[in-house]
């Protein structure tokens, strides 16, 4: 019923989930991203807590096929479950249970992984997979976004069409973006226009909030003006 990428981005770091379904609020539980760890996502008959303990084994140093091995092994109910895993190195791992509706699958190349189920074929990976590699000098939500449309195009859920989401962790231990689409007649397009939003003030006002090095961030409100001003000239 779902199919979704993990990627990190060679030239910042940044872990990336990009997600679409036939089902509400797919956002809210396929993924999930530990900074500086890696990603998992959990999906046909979901099991929330492969998200949420699977960033915990990341964060204690295991293996994504570790993760995965363990994951499953607790869960009677596996063969009716997918997830991918990839860890900050780029390492991954990928779980489809045998109850999982066809066509379902899994494929990965250099720093992505992407897998789904209950889709209208394979070409819906591959072409996310051809269009995500060939896409590389796109900024990173562009690109997540532009695959996913590809493997919609090939037919996608084969349901049709409800919800989207995008997840990217960078540095700190809050989202660079988190953009979701839970109900929407074409929620890629939603989803791509959100992204465009997004650059408007949201990407440079997160320069200004507080991170680790810099507990309090920036706060004086001239500093933060002229930045958005700067950023507005740039544009034009």
């Amino acid at each position: 019923m779902t199919w979704s990428i993990i990627a990190r981005d060679p030239a910042t770091g940044q872990i990336g989930i990009a997600v679409a379904t036939r089902f509400f609020a797919v956002g809210a539980r396929v993924p999930h991203i530990a900074a500086g760890f890696g990603g998992v996502a959990t999906q046909a008959l979901v099991n929330p807590y492969y998200g949420i303990d699977g960033l915990r084994l990341l964060r204690e140093g295991r293996s994504p096929r570790d993760v995965v091995a363990t994951l499953i092994a607790a869960d009677d109910g596996r063969e009716s479950r997918q997830l991918h895993v990839m860890d900050a190195q780029g390492r991954i791992a990928a779980f489809t249970g045998r109850e999982c509706v066809d066509w379902c699958g899994h494929v990965e190349g250099g720093g992505f992984s992407i897998a789904g189920n209950m889709l209208a074929g394979s070409a819906v990976l591959d072409e996310t997979a051809t269009t995500y590699a060939a896409n590389l000098a796109l900024p990173f939500p562009r690109r997540l976004i532009v695959a996913m449309q590809a493997g919609e195009a090939a037919g996608g859920d084969k349901r049709g069409k409800q919800s989207a989401a995008l997840l990217i962790h960078g540095k700190e231990a809050w989202s660079d973006l988190d953009l979701r689409v839970d109900d929407h007649a074409d929620p890629l397009a939603e989803l791509e226009r959100l992204e465009q939003v997004s650059r408007e003030r949201w990407v440079h006002l997160r320069a200004f909030l507080p991170t680790r090095d810099n507990p309090a961030g920036i706060t004086d409100r001239a500093i933060i003006d002229a930045g958005f001003e700067a950023d507005a000239r740039a544009k034009t």
